[in-house]
């Protein structure tokens, strides 16, 4: 099983009614009450998370941190993830009084927007991206839309699709005939167009990078799909600090991502080794924002990576 497969089948965890129940007490009894809910909600999860789960993120951790991670660790990780969820309720129903949100690199969108240049942002499963949908509201004049998969739908996400009726509009659904059209059309507008690099569904073609120490398998389709676009990439992290506290980080990466004919699968995999690396660098900074939860590195003993003699 490839790691992309463990997280494609690993299954959601709460039912709908008990995240219909959380989001009603938290915006019926404010962000302070949700905030104190969630050390025991943290504790449930992570005491009552599969072993697997665990090790792999134990394993995530200690290379980020470069020291074996302690539970305190895993629970500063789980905290933040369900710190970032909460922050999404009231961010998604535009209730941002008392958030601290600190921008560094917005010039690069200003500047891109004022001469009608569309952009490609690459993010990762880090920290918030409904923190950085946010940048809306800190003054930057442009459309921001997703490109992804839709097929892994959850009762997570229909239920912030609820809170946020424009949250489902603003993504391009991946693998339809127009959705390369749709992404042109926002970058003729001057937009930016969204992927997340570090993660894909299943059955897309990955790439064994280093990454945080260690070959790991990442996408080659957020690459390729760049190079398609043909627009300058920069790359977005909506990092979590604290309590209602975040930094939106956006950082160029390229004013083109080139992939010739005669070497596509070197420019392909150095590209993607590009964004690996960077990933690992704004990981080691803030280790508590990255979420994938199962062997991203592939190093349970069944795993095609491990089988064949790799880390």
């Amino acid at each position: 099983m490839t790691a992309t497969t463990a997280w494609a089948r690993t299954p959601e965890r709460g039912s709908p009614f008990v995240l219909r129940l959380m989001v009603r007490i938290a915006l019926g009894l404010g962000w302070h009450a949700g905030h104190a809910l969630l050390h025991p909600i943290t504790l449930f999860y992570l005491t009552t998370a599969p072993a697997a789960q665990k090790r792999a993120a134990r394993r995530y951790l200690t290379r980020a941190l470069g020291h074996d991670a302690t539970w305190r660790d895993l629970w500063r990780l789980y905290f933040c993830f369900a710190s970032t969820m909460l922050d999404r309720v009231f961010l998604l129903t535009g209730r941002i009084g008392g958030y601290e949100v600190q921008v560094t690199g917005l010039g690069t969108l200003r500047d891109a927007a004022a001469r009608g240049q569309g952009l490609v942002l690459l993010g990762a499963h880090m920290g918030s991206f409904e923190a950085l949908r946010a940048v809306g509201g800190a003054g930057a004049p442009v459309e921001v839309r997703m490109l992804m998969h839709t097929d892994r739908g959850s009762a997570s996400d229909a239920l912030f699709d609820s809170l946020d009726p424009t949250r489902a509009s603003s993504v391009i659904p991946l693998g339809r005939p127009d959705s390369m059209l749709a992404a042109s059309e926002v970058l003729d507008r001057g937009g930016v167009v969204g992927l997340l690099a570090d993660r894909a569904a299943r059955g897309e073609r990955m790439l064994r990078v280093p990454f945080l120490g260690a070959e790991a398998s990442f996408p080659g389709g957020p690459m390729a799909l760049a190079a398609v676009l043909k627009a300058p990439v920069v790359l977005g992290f909506g990092l979590w600090l604290g309590p209602r506290r975040y930094v939106l980080r956006f950082e160029p990466f390229a004013e083109v991502v080139a992939l010739p004919r005669a070497d596509r699968e070197a420019a392909l995999r150095d590209w993607t080794a590009r964004y690996a690396a960077r990933l690992g660098e704004v990981c080691r900074e803030h280790p508590y924002n990255w979420f994938n939860f199962f062997d991203f590195w592939e190093e349970a003993p069944d795993s095609p990576a491990r089988a064949a003699g790799s880390n």
